[in-house]
């Protein structure tokens, strides 16, 4: 798209007056794409730091008003005068004094991904650029990332963008457009949007996340089903009853089709004599790709395969386009990553398993397990304890850490008492040496370990990258060293 088509996209702003709540990365690049195209900006934000000073200093010396401060986003915020537009950082809960005052003025809230939807390119042949879109609790961004290989596969001057990879804001406003984006989008994201409509969509799974911004599952459940638009496809999971009833309950979208890691019925993907099978888009039954290429080796991940499948081929396009893309795509770390084995024992990195529904699909995935578990716990009790009644059988034992891993023993106890339970109570840096080392002496020849914590790092670690390079680099210095897996002794709790 050249500056003109896109100023022409912009110019719906001139005049506007716009308040950018919020100056993290999301709020900069709403900033960054607004300047200077006639809007009028104000911006605020809560934190009065060297750093936000030093951001705030470079737009007001572009023409930006600023306001910096608890009390411009706290119970006496007030709205910038004449303000016609909110954009929100997708963080900001709805109940935030600032735009709960915006919206009972009727001044109009959006978040960054819906003014990216906004001004989606016009294309040479005049269309508009299309979106394939994608959301769920677990596997959002293998799942957007294999889609994008899968586009890349079939030719198509494509990317990830939303949530992950490129900005969704820089996918829209590129000089050279994109004629699809494959967008991962959270629910944070779809709450503060009204007029997005992707050509498809998938919802991967639901599952209780993020209760602390959403209240209740209920509203977690209707800002991921506002994805499912008018003339939409809706794509959801078959094996997941709350994303069957989301479509179902959607009005007006283009059609439903559903994926499965069974054999697929009619308007559905699924698998079928070891090959990812297209019942829905073509004639007939189209093989796609064998399931054995889907990488990492996972059920969920073969879930994740299919749904991607399903909007590449909602798209039009070939098979091929999902077995080559299948071929080039690079799985991201800390996901079911092969750490090495020691003695005949695997150790996998799941750090990315950061709640019970993602802890639980990675625990299935293998046959025997010795699980590490344990961190800032968001969950209920009762999803820790259905994650631990539907592990169970596959647990050798578990090597807690973190701040809440009492509340694991207790789940354990109650659902796995004939379970070794193994608590280490230490909060520095060479924790994970005390942990793995713990799970080395317990496993036997065959078993995983399995670096699943169902909950975040953020007690212990700064993030859950960070939780899992600290896990690999104690596997592999117990792989190193002379004494073998017995060398140390931790301080195991009862």
């Amino acid at each position: 798209m050249t500056s003109a088509a896109l100023g022409t996209q912009l110019d719906r702003l001139a005049g506007r007056r716009v308040c950018v709540a919020g100056l993290g990365i999301t709020g900069q690049s709403v900033i960054e794409v607004l300047a200077g195209q006639g809007a009028v900006l104000a911006a605020v934000d809560s934190r009065d730091d060297a750093e936000r000073r030093q951001i705030a200093a470079g737009l007001e010396r572009g023409g930006v008003e600023v306001r910096l401060g608890p009390a411009h986003m706290g119970p006496e915020a007030v709205v910038p005068t004449g303000t016609d537009l909110v954009i929100t950082s997708p963080g900001l809960r709805p109940d935030t004094p600032l735009l709960a005052r915006a919206v009972a003025a009727g001044v109009e809230v959006i978040g960054d991904v819906e003014l990216a939807w906004r001004l989606r390119p016009v294309l040479a042949d005049g269309s508009r650029q299309q979106w394939l879109a994608i959301t769920g609790t677990n596997g959002k961004t293998t799942t957007v990332r294999m889609l994008a290989a899968m586009l890349a596969a079939a030719g198509h001057r494509s990317l990830a963008a939303g949530n992950v990879g490129t900005p969704i804001l820089d996918a829209v406003t590129n000089p050279q457009p994109y004629p699809v984006v494959a967008v991962e989008l959270s629910s944070f994201q779809l709450y503060w949007s009204s007029t997005i409509m992707p050509l498809a969509a998938v919802v991967l799974n639901i599952a209780a996340h993020h209760l602390d911004w959403h209240d209740d599952i209920e509203s977690y459940v209707a800002a991921k089903s506002k994805i499912y638009a008018p003339r939409t496809i809706a794509v959801c999971n078959g094996d997941d009853p709350r994303t069957v009833a989301m479509a179902a309950a959607a009005a007006s979208v283009g059609r439903r089709v559903a994926f499965r890691l069974g054999p697929p019925g009619a308007d559905e993907l699924g698998v079928a004599d070891g090959w990812l099978t297209d019942r829905a888009f073509g004639v007939g039954a189209a093989r796609l790709a064998p399931a054995s290429a889907v990488r990492p080796q996972a059920p969920h991940n073969v879930a994740d395969a299919l749904a991607a499948a399903a909007l590449v081929r909602a798209y039009g396009d070939a098979p091929e386009a999902v077995s080559g893309g299948l071929a080039a795509f690079q799985p991201e770390p800390h996901r079911i990553a092969d750490a090495g084995a020691i003695g005949g024992v695997a150790y996998v990195d799941d750090s990315k398993a950061s709640n019970p529904a993602a802890a639980a699909a990675s625990i299935s995935a293998f046959g025997s397990v010795v699980w590490i578990a344990g961190g800032l716990c968001r969950a209920t009790d009762a999803d820790l304890d259905d994650l631990v009644a539907a592990a169970r059988p596959r647990l050798r034992a578990a090597v807690l850490l973190g701040a809440d891993r009492a509340r694991f023993a207790r789940s354990l106890a109650r659902h796995a008492p004939d379970v070794q339970v193994f608590e280490v109570a230490d909060t520095d840096t060479g924790v994970m040496d005390l942990v793995v080392a713990q799970a080395a002496r317990v496993a036997q020849p065959g078993d995983t370990v399995l670096l699943a914590p169902a909950a975040q790092s953020f007690d212990m670690f700064r993030d859950y990258p960070a939780r899992g390079d600290a896990f690999a680099a104690a596997v592999a210095r117990l792989a190193a060293s002379p004494g073998g897996p017995g060398r140390r002794s931790p301080r195991p709790q009862p």
